[in-house]
């Protein structure tokens, strides 16, 4: 683990839910916190409630589906740090719940937007930063329902909600995900899912109305436990709060 007060952590999707709780585990640890918004109203409401909780926050207008947005966001922190330690890929679309014989293209292509490509998008544009970093890290907020073993498993939920554009976008972002780390082995690529898969609980947020059994709070630690690795850490690994998911 690592709690270096210089610390760097840019966070897409930062201004709820698990992305502003991450933000805020991360500021305790004194990290400076860029946190990504595509809401730049709600976006500083966030940042301002963390700067009076103690934490070194910088709003970041980002909209993860615009290469515009991205590219502006990424020079916004190039004006405040010459490097980023460590980048959280959380900004995330639910889709309609569409089931396969009714999905149509268009639902596809936006959930895969937000989902697959807005990862790619800033994971490039903020590349020459994290290559900066003596110890970089990107973390991708993966779902159970992207494990083949889940969606299988007749006894986990996910293998009963017949929908297609959700949990297909976060399959292809773990093979996005793994693909990186293979590619980039100086920088540690990796996946969490915000659940408990053995014991088929989810964390409360607002992509599903508040109704997962974990709090928030259990929903980020995984995604805290892979934003604070160590320079010995792995990399191409896909957690949940208790330990290794099966893909």
């Amino acid at each position: 683990m690592t709690n270096n007060e210089h610390t760097s952590a840019l966070i897409t999707g930062g201004n709820k839910g698990l992305g502003l709780e991450a933000a805020r585990r991360l500021g305790e640890l004194g990290w400076t916190i860029f946190l990504g918004s595509r809401d730049e109203s709600r976006g500083q409401d966030a940042a301002d409630k963390l700067t009076d909780a103690g934490t070194t926050v910088v709003m970041v207008p980002l909209d993860v589906t615009s290469d515009e947005s991205v590219a502006a966001a990424a020079q916004l922190v190039r004006e405040h740090t010459g490097s980023l330690d460590v980048l959280i890929n959380n900004a995330g679309a639910p889709g309609k719940g569409t089931a396969p014989a009714d999905v149509t293209i268009d639902e596809i292509h936006s959930v895969f937007d937000t989902n697959v490509y807005g990862p790619i998008r800033v994971t490039n544009a903020f590349l020459p930063l994290l290559q900066k970093s003596e110890n970089p890290r990107v973390v991708m907020v993966s779902s159970g329902s992207s494990s083949f073993s889940v969606v299988t498993d007749p006894e986990q939920p996910f293998s009963k909600f017949h929908e297609l554009g959700y949990s297909s976008s976060k399959a292809a972002l773990n093979m996005v995900t793994v693909r990186y780390a293979q590619a980039l082995p100086h920088i540690k690529f990796n996946l969490a899912t915000p659940g408990e898969i053995a014991n088929r609980k989810f964390a409360a947020t607002d992509m599903n109305n508040s109704t997962g059994a974990l709090t928030v709070t259990e929903g980020t630690d995984s995604i805290v436990r892979l934003a604070t690795l160590d320079a010995e850490g792995p990399t191409g690994i896909f957690i949940d709060r208790l330990g290794p998911v099966a893909w």
